[in-house]
């Protein structure tokens, strides 16, 4: 036990994994709380040393990473929550087949509706009652994930003659984010861009974010997916130059997501 102890003392408190290239920063005590899962092993019996580490330290595991959130959601309160319409239940209890939660297999395999909890605790126990999870309240992740996080971007178009037919009727140069370290790696992964702001702490917030690519909509499905909900937005334009009888805008977005 005493071996045990030590080694689990040489890991942070806070850990951050790759988990198939998506970013997840959470405590230890959350990846220990079910000691014979494949986590509770790894991060108890094992030593730093023996976890396989990618290019920025951090631990790496070969899975699902749109899928480990629920694996994160179910060590936290082993409870389940699904989103309404979730239509990856087997992949998930794949997962938790190779984490080595039964807790959550049985919940997966006793939930007749998505979003439905039930099932038994992993230790073999009643849960408490919960209420049926309603679409906002299903995408939702458990108190310690809860945050907002703004994307903005600046972009073109033109006012003319001829809209129709300008093919940079909507140009984004550039989509930033702005949100605490740790919510905005959990969210965009490796497709977070970090050179602006390197090596800060999980807990700290930043301004100087951005994103490798320039779709805003593959941005709102990453939030959405982590259970995101826009709450506002604003947007300003102004004419930068007249090319004829054609005019170039200039704007900037704001969109401000909460969970």
């Amino acid at each position: 036990m005493a071996q045990t102890d030590r080694q689990s003392s040489s890991f942070p408190e806070l850990v951050e994994l790759n988990v198939g290239g998506q970013v997840f920063v959470t405590r230890l005590q959350t990846l220990t709380a079910v000691p014979d899962s494949l986590l509770g092993t790894e991060f108890t019996k094992h030593s730093p040393a023996d976890i396989p580490r990618d290019g920025k330290g951090r631990f790496f595991f070969d899975r699902d990473g749109q899928l480990f959130r629920y694996i994160l959601d179910y060590l936290r309160d082993s409870q389940l929550f699904l989103p309404e319409f979730f239509r990856e239940r087997k992949r998930l209890q794949r997962e938790a087949d190779f984490f080595r939660l039964p807790g959550l297999s049985r919940l997966l395999a006793a939930a007749d509706l998505p979003g439905r909890p039930g099932g038994e605790t992993e230790d073999g126990g009643e849960p408490e009652q919960a209420e049926p999870a309603s679409p906002c309240r299903a995408a939702r992740s458990p108190a310690g994930g809860a945050g907002y996080i703004t994307v903005g971007y600046r972009g073109s178009y033109t006012i003319g003659r001829d809209i129709q037919g300008d093919a940079k009727f909507r140009r984004v140069a550039r989509i930033t984010v702005c949100s605490k370290i740790s919510l905005a790696k959990e969210v965009f992964g490796d497709t977070l861009n970090e050179s602006r702001d390197p090596d800060r702490p999980p807990d700290k917030y930043t301004s100087r974010y951005y994103l490798k690519f320039n779709f805003l909509e593959q941005a709102f499905d990453r939030l959405a997916d982590a259970g995101f909900h826009m709450v506002a937005c604003n947007s300003t334009g102004t004419c930068g130059n007249d090319a004829g009888d054609d005019k170039l805008w200039t704007s900037y977005t704001e969109y401000i997501f909460s969970r």
